[in-house]
Parts: C-alpha cells; sequence; structure tokens
C-alpha cells in the first residue's frame, strides 16, 4: 500500500470509529421523538428525559472529538479548562470514569505550547481506554515539566498492540477501529511537536506522559 493509501485506510477506521460512538446517542433522541410523535400528550417527561440525556451525551461526543481529531482543537484560545469541560461531556454517559485535576494549575511547559489542549484531550482519551472497569484520571507536570495523565482503577491496563500503534510502528494494514485513535494521536503528535508514551504500567494504575518534543531540540 502507499502512505495515500495508509492514511486513507485510517481516516475510514477513525470515521467508523466516530459514528460508532455516537450513533446510539443519536439513535436514542430519534427513538424519543418517534415516541413523542406517537404518543402525544402521553408521551411524558419520561421520553423527553430520554432526549434530553440523549442528546447532552452525543453533544459531548462530538465535542471532544472535535478538540481531539479537528483542527479547532488546535485553536490557541482553548484553554485546559474548555478540556476538562468536554472531557466531563465525553464520560458523563455511562458514568464509570471521573477525573480530578486543576485546570488552572501547573499543567506542563509554562507557558503551554501550541496544540498543548488538543493533545491532553487526545491523551485523555487514551487513559480512558485503560480503564476497561471505570476509575479515575489525573493530570499533572512531571518533574520535568512534560504532563502526566494517570488513569487508576480496577484491571488498569494497556491492551495489545496500542503501543505499537501509538509509535506507529504498526502496519496501517493491521489497523482496526480499536487502534486506530492511538495510531492517529501518533500521528498529530508529530505534526504538533509532541509524543506520548506509556511510562508507568503498575497493577491498578497507568501512566501515560505528554513530551513536548520541541524542547528535546
Amino acid at each position: 500500500m502507499s502512505a495515500q493509501d495508509d492514511l486513507a485506510t485510517a481516516i475510514e477506521l477513525l470515521s467508523s470509529r466516530i459514528c460508532h460512538d455516537i450513533i446510539s446517542p443519536v439513535g436514542a433522541v430519534n427513538n424519543g421523538v418517534e415516541f413523542m410523535q406517537e404518543m402525544g400528550p402521553d408521551a411524558g417527561e419520561e421520553a423527553i428525559n430520554l432526549i434530553s440525556y440523549s442528546a447532552s451525551q452525543a453533544a459531548g461526543k462530538l465535542q471532544a472529538f472535535r478538540f481531539a481529531y479537528g483542527t479547532g482543537g488546535a485553536d490557541p484560545n482553548i484553554k485546559p479548562e474548555d478540556i476538562q469541560k468536554a472531557f466531563s461531556g465525553l464520560i458523563a454517559g455511562e458514568g464509570k470514569v471521573s477525573q480530578t485535576w486543576d485546570p488552572f494549575g501547573p499543567l506542563g511547559p509554562s507557558p503551554l505550547p501550541s496544540a498543548f489542549c488538543k493533545m491532553l484531550m487526545c491523551t485523555m482519551m487514551l487513559a480512558m481506554e485503560c480503564l476497561p472497569k471505570g476509575g479515575s484520571i489525573s493530570v499533572k507536570p512531571s518533574e520535568e515539566n512534560d504532563t502526566l495523565v494517570i488513569a487508576k482503577g480496577p484491571d488498569a491496563g494497556v491492551r495489545d498492540q496500542v503501543e505499537e500503534a501509538l509509535a506507529g510502528k504498526i502496519d496501517p494494514e493491521d489497523l482496526d477501529p480499536r487502534l486506530v485513535h492511538p495510531y492517529m494521536i501518533g500521528i498529530l503528535g508529530q505534526k504538533y511537536g509532541f509524543r506520548i508514551e506509556m511510562t508507568d504500567k503498575t497493577e491498578g494504575k497507568v501512566t501515560l506522559t505528554l513530551f513536548y518534543t520541541a524542547q528535546e531540540k
């Protein structure tokens, strides 16, 4: 496959993953509307609550995907508090994952480099995937002023080939919807001058470090 074919494959898989994640809440909104149309005034508060909850869930996922994958995430006007709010919307649906960190405190290099918030969202989404049974995610600076994203929870761990995908050490033909997220994060990191590594894996805990590679040159 050519590099163009590789990229096309990754984009197709990423699009499939995004659609898979949002189709359920969007479908629930549609079901709620249909129910209200059929039942009229008898639909009651239950249908309204379903629509409201599902619409909020869909909006939260889309906002997180926009920051992570869209060009808007690299906007210098995006602040850590915006990422915290968007991530709250992403995790609110299932209620298995929480976040505990101060978006107004030190988080890494000072001043924060361009596209830091975009890459922070990508890293937090990757950390969330390390928590199959839920848990908590925190963010803080390392002693070297890189950024640590720490996932803690029961059976916290890194799935097979995720680190290879993150480092670009996987054949694009072997990508699937599960691996395309770390693969694309690795590509985005190279573009914006960042690198993400799993720097600590212990029982119930995974630490991801967001390195600002421009500092290393």
